[in-house]
């Protein structure tokens, strides 16, 4: 990959990402970490729903991701860690999904620095991400953005583990 990150538009979920993010993620290869299939098209729904809510109250929250030609490619953002099961339940985690044709150019590093500038700005003092084990591509983004990694996870009823990292914004 360039040392040049590629221009990239974070926006606020319209209801119109919902229809496309449940397309991207229909793909097995980007839900290979995300429970192997997408979700339902309702859960998309109210998932840019709940973004939409958390950007007006909060300053943030997974924006849809565009490419350089304002094509939306997945999205990338921090909300609350949502799960009290396992995790760092409350903290702001930092995450993103793309589109397959979308990976390996640079848009995941790109949005994920947008996000902590503006998760920062907004006075968040620290971040996490959590990230499969086996997630060598989103590993290797934490460490573009100089996170460390902090614990590991047991995902629950699952045979697999996460890694947590974390990165101080102050």
């Amino acid at each position: 990959m360039s040392t040049l990150l590629p221009a990239v538009q974070l926006r606020v979920p319209t209801d119109e990402d919902a229809v496309v993010w449940h397309r991207i993620f229909a793909d097995p290869e980007v839900m290979e970490f995300h429970g192997g299939r997408s979700a339902e098209l309702s859960e998309y729904e109210e998932l840019t729903a709940r973004q939409r809510r958390h950007d007006a109250e909060r300053g943030f929250c997974l924006w849809t991701l565009l490419d350089e030609d304002g094509e939306a490619i997945g999205f990338t953002g921090a909300q609350p860690w949502p799960r009290e099961d396992f995790g760092p339940y409350g903290e702001i985690e930092i995450g993103w999904r793309l589109a397959r044709r979308a990976w390996g150019r640079g848009y995941a590093t790109a949005a994920a620095r947008t996000t902590l500038e503006r998760v920062r700005a907004a006075g968040v003092s620290n971040v996490v991400a959590m990230v499969d084990v086996r997630n060598e591509r989103s590993i290797a983004v934490t460490r573009r953005l100089g996170m460390r990694r902090a614990e590991d996870f047991p995902v629950p009823g699952t045979e697999r583990r996460a890694h947590c990292f974390r990165l101080d914004l102050k």
